[in-house]
């Protein structure tokens, strides 16, 4: 069971979180069976126009991004290390040509603030608002090795999103 943490003390291995751990980003309304999910690795937490934020990066191929367009709201998950396969199936399978996470065998429920769901294996959810979005723009790299992620030309978008409520498990 998870128990709802005080967004403003909020502390946690921020990189670690992203870069070994993964999440998994899920958006679209779970009321109305209407939402995908998909791992993420790239992101941070943080504080910006004064609120606390989590920001994520989808690229425009991945399915999830028509849910992340169409819905106002979005959760990202944190999992214990024996569902690393789960997550790496949910980064590595599209839902356009499969129901993946019924495959996955992981138990979408309903979040406690927003409509995108969370999930009932998770050690960790962050329950968002959308609050912004930008398309990277290559001119802006200063680094010119960045390139190097983006053979296709296919720039993330970056969402940032307001954290409406945080739940750990005890």
């Amino acid at each position: 069971m998870l128990k709802e943490l005080n967004v403003h003390s909020f502390c946690e291995e921020n990189i670690a979180l992203w870069s070994e751990r993964w999440l998994l980003l899920a958006s679209g309304d779970f009321q109305h069976a209407d939402y995908n999910a998909m791992t993420v690795s790239w992101g941070s937490i943080g504080n910006v126009w004064n609120y606390p934020f989590v920001q994520v990066f989808v690229r425009p191929t991945r399915y999830t991004l028509e849910f992340m367009e169409k819905y106002p709201t979005f959760t990202v998950n944190a999992f214990p290390e024996e569902y690393r396969d789960v997550l790496n199936y949910l980064g590595s399978t599209s839902g356009r040509e499969c129901d993946k996470l019924s495959a996955s065998g992981l138990t979408a429920v309903a979040s406690h603030y927003v409509a995108a769901p969370t999930f009932e294996e998770a050690q960790l959810s962050i329950e968002c608002e959308k609050i912004y979005w930008q398309d990277f723009d290559p001119q802006h790299f200063l680094l010119p090795e960045i390139e190097n992620h983006y053979s296709c030309a296919d720039y993330h978008r970056v969402y940032y999103g307001r954290i409406k409520g945080i739940f750990q498990s005890a």
